[in-house]
């Protein structure tokens, strides 16, 4: 005997509180829950075409952002190491000081996403004539709309003696080490795709608003700057506070002097009777 309408989710039956069944009772119960499995099914139909709908959206404005992405990277090369100063001010990219020396030829990054979003993007980064290495573009893409997703690296066609990935740079000591070790080799690692955490700061992080970290200082720069101000104002008033308690010591003096000069000298009638 067939069943037209959609079986239900197996469920357990309820009990009361001695481990007995509650007869009517049990038979609402079922009944409800299988009314909540098909409000949950309807529930589950609108978020998989909200889904849909919001690919299309994001689809519709990658669009309308590009050409204002191109114009921004038009203009960013106009100020120099603007890139490498947002990558080292990142709280989570680590750069030893070869890489960093690399990067000040990375004239341009770009973050492409496939045309249909979910299946992934790829991230370019564009150098100039540099002494590292001889490609124009290096480039990582990331397919994760397969059953096993895969990511991709760009060869580096080093140049003699400049194989970053084999010499021992000194990673900054301003933030916190990386798992990764690194800019290239986190760039030439492809063994877990998903849970790239670098990939994703630079796609949802820095590619959306590279500005605000090319801006920010590190270890609280300007704070400290401002500290040092407030204690040399401080160290000044001290001082003028010092210079006028000393004026005035000195303004008392001479009253006090100018008291007993009076006395020294006669006054008019003193002066005549003696000249008498």
């Amino acid at each position: 005997m067939s069943n037209d309408g959609p079986s239900p989710r197996k469920m357990a039956k309820p009990s009361g509180s001695n481990g007995e069944d509650t007869g009517d009772t049990d038979a609402e119960t079922q009944k409800a829950l299988v009314d909540i499995d098909s409000c949950q099914n309807e529930i589950d139909a609108l978020n998989e075409k909200a889904s849909e709908e919001i690919l299309l959206v994001e689809q519709k404005y990658n669009k309308l952002r590009k050409p204002f992405f191109e114009k921004r990277n038009e203009i960013i090369k106009r100020i120099p190491n603007f890139w490498v100063t947002a990558f080292v001010n990142h709280p989570q990219i680590q750069l030893d000081e070869s890489e960093e020396d690399c990067l000040t030829h990375l004239k341009k990054l770009e973050v492409e996403e496939f045309e249909d979003i979910k299946s992934g993007y790829k991230i370019n980064f564009h150098f100039e004539d540099n002494p590292f290495f001889s490609n124009e573009v290096i480039s990582k893409e990331f397919h994760l709309g397969l059953s096993d997703p895969v990511s991709r690296s760009t060869d580096i066609h080093w140049k003699d003696g400049q194989d970053l990935t084999k010499k021992n740079g000194n990673a900054k000591g301003r933030k916190r080490p990386h798992e990764m070790g690194g800019f290239f080799p986190w760039f030439l690692n492809n063994d877990d795709p998903c849970s790239d955490e670098i990939a994703e700061v630079i796609k949802d992080d820095i590619w959306p608003n590279p500005l605000q970290y090319y801006l920010m200082e590190l270890d609280g720069g300007e704070d400290e700057e401002g500290e040092e101000d407030i204690v040399i104002m401080e160290e000044q008033e001290d001082d003028d506070d010092e210079a006028n308690d000393e004026a005035e010591e000195e303004l008392i003096e001479d009253e006090e002097g100018g008291e007993g000069d009076e006395d020294a000298y006669p006054s008019e009638e003193e002066a005549e009777k003696e000249g008498g």
